[in-house]
C-alpha cells in the first residue's frame, strides 16, 4: 500500500525535472535566436543580403514563439495563448510578404549582394546549435507526453532547414558569384515563413 504513494512522488518528481528541462531548452532557444537576429540583420544590411536580413527577422519572431511556450508552461490562460499565437501568425505573414517582395525585386533588378563571411559563420553555427535543441525538445516531449514540447521541437527543426537554405545561398554567392542564389534563398525563407504563420494561426506551433 505504501509503494503507490512513493511511486506517485517519484513520477511527479520526474515530470517536474522534465518540465524544468523543457523550460531550460526554451530559454536557450530564446537566447540563441536573439543573438542570431542581431548578427543576421546587421550582417545582412552591411552585405545587402535579403536572405540574411529575412533570416534575422524570422529569428525575432521565433523568440516570440518560444516565449509563448514558456508562458504556457507558466500557466498561460488558453484564450490569451490563442491570441498570442494569432499575433505570431500575423508577424510571419508580414515577414513573408516583405521578404518575398524584396527578394522578387532583387531578382528583377539583378541586385548583387556582397559576400558575407559573418553570415556564413552564423548559418554554420546555427546548423550545429539548432539540431541539438530540436533533438532535446523532441526527447523531452515524448517522455512528458507533451504535444506542446513536441510541436516546439518541429519548429526548431524548421529553423535548422532555414539555416541550411541561408548557408547554401550565401556560399553560392560567395564562392561562385551566383548573386541570384541570395534572393532565391530569400524566397524559400518567405515560403517557409508563410507556412509557419499558418501553423501559428491554426495553433499548431504550440499544441495539437
Amino acid at each position: 500500500m505504501t509503494a503507490h504513494p512513493n511511486l506517485d512522488r517519484q513520477l511527479a518528481g520526474s515530470r517536474d525535472r522534465l518540465r524544468r528541462a523543457a523550460l531550460a531548452l526554451a530559454w536557450a532557444t530564446v537566447a540563441w535566436n536573439i543573438v542570431e537576429a542581431v548578427v543576421a540583420v546587421a550582417a545582412g544590411q552591411a552585405a545587402g543580403s535579403v536572405a540574411l536580413v529575412s533570416f534575422g527577422l524570422d529569428s525575432t519572431i521565433e523568440v516570440a514563439s518560444a516565449a509563448v511556450i514558456i508562458w504556457q508552461f507558466s500557466g498561460l490562460d488558453e484564450k490569451r495563448e490563442r491570441l498570442a499565437l494569432r499575433l505570431i501568425g500575423v508577424s510571419f505573414f508580414l515577414l513573408a510578404a516583405y521578404v518575398g517582395g524584396r527578394a522578387a525585386l532583387d531578382l528583377l533588378t539583378a541586385t548583387e549582394p556582397e559576400s558575407s563571411p559573418i553570415g556564413i559563420a552564423l548559418a554554420s553555427a546555427s546548423l550545429v546549435v539548432m539540431p541539438v535543441l530540436a533533438a532535446g525538445k523532441a526527447r523531452i516531449g515524448r517522455r512528458l507526453g507533451s504535444s506542446t514540447v513536441s510541436a516546439d521541437s518541429r519548429q526548431t527543426w524548421l529553423c535548422t532547414y532555414l539555416s541550411a537554405v541561408l548557408l547554401a545561398g550565401l556560399l553560392l554567392n560567395s564562392l561562385w558569384g551566383w548573386w541570384w542564389a541570395d534572393p532565391l534563398a530569400g524566397l524559400v525563407i518567405a515560403g517557409l515563413a508563410l507556412r509557419e504563420g499558418l501553423e501559428a494561426w491554426n495553433g499548431d506551433s504550440c499544441c495539437d
